[in-house]
């Protein structure tokens, strides 16, 4: 199909992307980054810190209208997100800088290995569902970590930074409330990083498509999340993540 000299076909692959990481991210609070990533880089090919430019900036929209969501709420601990703010976005920073300082067929494998690890992750803690309530410690560094790899891999800051503040026992309302509202900053920052790096060219096209998709997606993952238990959820979306990035690493290795 051409509008006006716009090929849409030519975007069809990043809607299809967009749809699938928006349906799960909708119904679980999470993952959308890593599942759009996993897609770009081990199906389509991408290279890496392309692949997480274009899902960082699509993000930039996604996370702005979730954070205003969650301050309306009033579901924002204000300690928290500066504790997290500072040290995400410098990881983000880093992330992002080292990724394109590299060779993409170098990295391009290692960035798939971490997204089988967060498939995995997610796996296991589907199964381990719900988790052992304990007091949220090292919250710094744990931002500065959470930020790195989201940069590195394309997605991570959910999976990473909300499930381990889950897991030792923070408000989960305030938690998911904070990171998301944070995330907005990281993205936004990460995404300028990246475009300094690697400027603007063959950006536009793939962005829109995969803006498009969550567009789609997001009233059918917002009508899973009331369907689907959380425990199921989150055991599908490991097997699909371990799944597809494992035959990334099979394909750039084999």
């Amino acid at each position: 199909m051409d509008l006006g000299g716009f090929d849409f076909q030519v975007i069809l692959p990043f809607v299809a992307v967009g749809f699938a990481a928006q349906l799960v991210d909708g119904a679980l609070g999470m993952a959308f980054g890593v599942i759009c990533n996993t897609l770009l880089v081990g199906v389509m090919g991408v290279p890496p810190a392309l692949a997480s430019q274009r899902v960082h900036v699509v993000e930039c929209f996604t996370t702005a209208t979730s954070g205003l969501s969650h301050l309306f709420h009033r579901n924002i601990d204000g300690k928290l997100f500066v504790r997290l703010l500072i040290p995400g976005v410098v990881g983000g920073v880093l992330g992002a800088y080292l990724l394109t300082s590299l060779d993409a067929s170098v990295v391009k494998p290692f960035v798939l290995l971490y997204l089988t690890g967060i498939g995995l992750y997610l796996l296991v803690r589907g199964v381990l569902y719900p988790p052992k309530i304990r007091e949220a410690k090292a919250i710094a560094p744990l931002g500065l970590f959470g930020g790195f790899l989201d940069a590195v891999g394309g997605g991570g800051w959910g999976p990473v930074v909300t499930s381990n503040l889950l897991i030792q026992g923070a408000d989960p309302r305030k938690v998911v409330g904070t990171v998301n509202a944070v995330e907005f900053f990281l993205t936004l920052t990460v995404s300028a990083t990246f475009i300094f790096r690697l400027g603007f060219a063959d950006l536009a096209g793939a962005t829109l498509g995969l803006i498009i998709g969550g567009l789609l997606a997001a009233p059918i993952g917002a009508w899973a999340a009331k369907h689907f238990p959380a425990k199921t959820m989150l055991i599908l979306v490991g097997v699909v993540l371990t799944l597809t990035s494992a035959y990334g690493v099979y394909r750039a290795w084999g």
